[in-house]
């Protein structure tokens, strides 16, 4: 029996992918080098965590949510404040720019937990803050160039995996497209100005390890076709994306749902990890089938049956299974 949330894509189409493989990807690297260019022009909207500040944790007498304060804050003159709601209703985190009247960090972040909490509190419901801690620009430094390791690190990670598990050619490839996955998704959120913090940092690193396990799977059906195809490897190509096509789309939209609930109920301060998810989630879904697969037809990049034939220790496995 077919279930019809399983069967959104037919499991049997015919769809030439590959015949116009070519000028899609020369379109894929103007697209690539566009992105590279917004970035170098417009930078990013860099949130407390990397430009430093002052954080200050408000405790109120009854239970209030975030626009509320948030709401209080602006109309109290304090411009790019991040509200988040932290133990639950009644505790808020108050993340605040720097402000260059103060010329140290514990003098800044006393005085500016003193507004806070005096733009904040009423009669109805009086507040009181936690003594704030402030975030230097050295901090924020060092976060950023965690953040390039880890991006660094998981592309090693993925480029070492995938050359042991298949085969070296699908390692780079795999590699090349998750970068490119990476860079678009990075590109978009500079050019609508989104708030760069931890929580989109985090959404772009989880962008690529869906990116990579999406490819995976395509390359597993590649290999597997090769092995058992007798036919030339443009058609293996294009029988392994249109086998694969129905579950790529499947997941990339349970994927893209998921972050939808959280963009609309997570709160502001999900937002950015949210928004990064769901356009990964559609770069992620095109790139896999028109970048990934095409380019294993391209140059040094082209995969024939000899590359993929099991390796010795593979017969040696399977002849072992019953």
């Amino acid at each position: 029996m077919k279930l019809f949330p399983l069967h959104l894509i037919p499991n049997d189409t015919t769809i030439d992918f590959m015949r116009h493989r070519k000028p899609v990807l020369v379109l894929m690297v103007v697209l690539l080098v566009l992105s590279i260019g917004i970035i170098g022009f417009k930078g990013f909207n860099y949130a407390l965590e990397f430009t430093g500040g002052t954080v200050v944790r408000t405790h109120f007498q009854n239970s209030i949510d975030a626009d509320s304060v948030r709401e209080r804050l602006a109309a109290a003159g304090f411009e790019n404040v991040q509200v988040q709601s932290v133990g639950g209703g009644n505790d808020m985190m108050v993340r605040l720019p720097p402000d260059a009247e103060h010329n140290n960090a514990a003098d800044a972040a006393q005085k500016v937990a003193e507004k806070v909490r005096a733009a904040v509190t009423s009669e109805a419901n009086p507040a009181t803050v936690q003594p704030g801690e402030f975030v230097g620009p050295q901090v924020g430094r060092d976060l950023a160039m965690n953040g390039v390791y880890a991006t660094l690190f998981m592309l090693v990670g993925f480029l070492i995996y995938i050359a042991a598990r298949f085969e070296w050619k699908f390692a780079v490839v795999a590699s090349i497209t998750a970068f490119f996955d990476l860079i678009l998704t990075v590109a978009y959120m500079s050019l609508l100005g989104r708030e760069f913090d931890l929580t989109v940092l985090a959404g772009m690193l989880s962008v690529m390890g869906f990116a990579i396990n999406d490819i995976i799977v395509v390359f597993d059906r590649v290999r597997e076709n090769f092995r058992s195809l007798r036919v030339d490897p443009l058609e293996v190509l294009n029988r392994s994306i249109n086998q694969t096509l129905s579950r790529t789309i499947i997941t990339a939209v349970m994927f893209f749902l998921s972050a939808l609930a959280l963009y609309m109920y997570g709160g502001e301060s999900m937002e950015g990890l949210a928004e990064t998810h769901m356009i990964g989630a559609v770069i992620v879904v095109v790139s896999s089938v028109i970048v990934a697969v095409p380019m294993l037809s391209i140059g040094k990049f082209a995969v024939s049956k000899q590359d993929l034939m099991p390796k010795a220790r593979d017969v040696e496995e399977l002849a072992r299974r019953p």
